[in-house]
């Protein structure tokens, strides 16, 4: 990794690269320093505070902090990731989208351009929800239509802004801007995350006895980390072998390739979607400040968190049951939208490859989603394991960290994911400058 940084420094087109991508960085770092006009920062603040163990705690570590402080970003790039699924989605359903992305570049621009505008009305739907209900619980400075338009265009605004940054870093920059503006937020929580562990487990504690904790900690993270990595390197290669043509006096063709079938297909997606579709609900009851009984009492309960793997209290932990399956269900849903076993058959047909024993077409087709049926299991499982591990220690242990398996996630996944891109654009330079020589 450092190697290959240090590299892309010894080229000038990609110090600049850097150099801006590091830049707008700042700014959304600032950014999410500023408040939001007409806001009471202080009661917020405390309000966060109070509800540390509810499902706000997630949406505020995916922001670096900017939704509990309430910020011009509070919102952050979320709604351009909603917008993003959503698309994805709708191209599925309607064919006029389905071929507008099969469109070349032109298709692209006006499939982003939607997305833009569905962004836009995403911020503007949450920031209204917002809006309304500090307004109600008394966390504006004054709760009245003008103050209300005041936190709804500021914060409409910060999550547009962090859009355009992200696409600039992805034009101008070192590429895969939204998700480098996603993981810096994240990064900049770990500090806090850090603080936290250290004054539960270390302060005021004998030598040996901080020692061992450090260890421990240490041990946990690097554990976590190198299965992140494993699980988002790993994939199963298939191999293709095309037939030979004769052309002119020449035969071509009868070289060999390979489909690699990543085992962790969907990404960090289908964590996102768990964990947002238990904790959204306990983040709408707490915003709105409503005290449930009863049933509805208890299946928040169970939906949030916090309260699983409580030693006092095991039946909570049902919840982390639902959220496997919930990972292992998204992640065959995801998977099915994105990764198309019948084109991909096709364009082997056409190309005349072929899978070594399996038919072309169907066959080969059938081939591949069966495949892909115990690698998307294989990947779910990975990631369920991943994004329980912390949870466990914060229920058995009590810990207060917002840096969960997600967090690891999605930092390790877009590292390699942006160093593979600076490696690729220098083998890219390397090339025009070896063509010019």
């Amino acid at each position: 990794m450092f190697q290959t940084l240090r590299d892309a420094f010894k080229i000038k087109d990609l110090r600049r690269r850097i150099g801006f991508t590091i830049f707008m960085l700042v700014i959304v770092r600032l950014g999410s320093l500023l408040p939001t006009p007409g806001v009471n920062g202080s009661l917020v603040a405390s309000y966060f505070k109070e509800n540390s163990n509810t499902g706000l705690n997630f949406f505020d570590s995916i922001t670096g902090g900017s939704f509990s402080s309430m910020s011009v970003f509070a919102l952050n790039i979320t709604p351009y990731i909603t917008s993003s699924i959503i698309m994805q989605l709708l191209t599925i359903a309607f064919p006029k989208l389905e071929e507008m992305q099969r469109d070349g570049e032109a298709g692209r621009k006006k499939m982003t351009q939607i997305t833009r505008y569905l962004t836009v009305a995403l911020a503007l739907g949450e920031s209204i929800a917002m809006a309304i209900a500090f307004g109600k619980s008394g966390y504006l400075l004054k709760f009245s239509p003008l103050y209300v338009i005041l936190v709804v265009a500021s914060l409409t605004a910060g999550s547009a802004v962090l859009m355009w940054i992200g696409e600039r870093i992805t034009e101008k920059g070192i590429g895969n801007g939204i998700s480098i503006v996603l993981t810096i937020n994240i990064i900049s929580r770990i500090p806090a995350d850090l603080e936290a562990l250290y004054t539960q487990y270390m302060k005021d504690k004998t030598i040996p006895k901080a020692t061992l904790a450090a260890v421990i900690i240490a041990a946990v993270i690097i554990l976590i980390v190198v299965f992140v990595v494993i699980l988002q390197s790993a994939e199963r290669r298939i191999p293709v072998q095309y037939s030979n043509k004769i052309q002119g006096r020449r035969q071509v063709g009868g070289n060999s390739s390979v489909i690699p079938m990543k085992v962790n297909t969907a990404g960090v997606i289908p964590v996102i979607f768990a964990q947002s579709l238990l904790q959204t609900p306990i983040m709408i009851v707490t915003m709105f400040n409503k005290n449930l009984t009863g049933v509805w009492a208890k299946i928040l309960n169970v939906m949030n968190q916090k309260n699983w793997f409580d030693p006092t209290n095991w039946f909570n932990s049902i919840g982390a049951i639902v959220y496997i399956l919930l990972i292992i269900g998204f992640a065959y849903f995801y998977t099915e939208i994105t990764f198309n076993p019948l084109e991909i058959a096709e364009n082997l047909k056409r190309s005349g490859g072929f899978i070594p024993g399996i038919r072309p077409g169907k066959p080969t087709s059938d081939y591949l989603a069966a495949i892909l049926k115990h690698v998307i299991f294989i990947g779910a499982i990975g990631l369920s394991i991943v994004a329980l591990l912390p949870i466990v220690f914060d229920g058995l242990l009590g810990t207060d960290v917002s840096f969960g398996g997600t967090s690891i996630i999605i930092i390790v996944g877009v590292i390699i994911e942006t160093l593979k891109q600076v490696e690729s654009q220098m083998m890219v330079r390397n090339y025009k400058g070896f063509l010019n020589d």
